[in-house]
């Protein structure tokens, strides 16, 4: 099942799958990469909490997610997404840091990036507070404007 809000970073579409949350999808919605979504169920009472707890983030409200979540990737890449998720509200990490913390040198910051960009669940686990080592922003997979937003939104909450 899933539902769309509209958000302040454009249309997000919300997956759930057994009463967990799946994917945060940025718009343009891509239908064709094999994904399962189900239908779509504004009601569901998965999608219905997830979208109050998004709405309320963008609103400056909630800091922090209580979401039940099914990430699904490869070792490697669960153990970044535990990470980020560590990543507190209006704090930044660099891939390098995340790469530390993982007991990894430097050399792996390649692969920390590459697992950030495969993260399913943007915001909720919270990839765009990841940055350059030089403290600029680099990719994101829903676009470096979008990354800007939230990292905005967060900065001014806290001020």
């Amino acid at each position: 099942m899933w539902t769309v809000l509209d958000s302040p970073i454009g249309e997000l579409r919300l997956v759930e799958r057994h009463d967990e949350i799946t994917a945060i999808e940025f718009s343009p919605f891509r239908d064709g990469d094999g994904r399962v979504r189900g239908v779509r169920d504004d009601a569901h009472p998965v999608l219905r909490e997830a979208t109050r707890q998004l709405t309320a983030y963008f609103a400056r409200e909630l800091k922090e997610f209580d979401l039940p979540l099914a990430l699904v990737g490869t070792d490697f890449q669960q153990l970044v997404w535990q990470q980020l998720a560590g990543i507190g509200y209006g704090e930044t990490a660099s891939y390098g840091e995340i790469a530390r913390r993982l007991g990894k040198t430097n050399a792996a910051s390649r692969a920390v990036g590459l697992a950030n960009g495969s993260n399913p669940i943007p915001i909720v686990i919270p990839c765009h507070r990841v940055i350059g080592a030089n403290g600029t922003l680099t990719g994101y997979a829903g676009g470096v404007e979008r990354k800007q937003t939230l990292l905005s939104l967060e900065q001014e909450a806290l001020f």
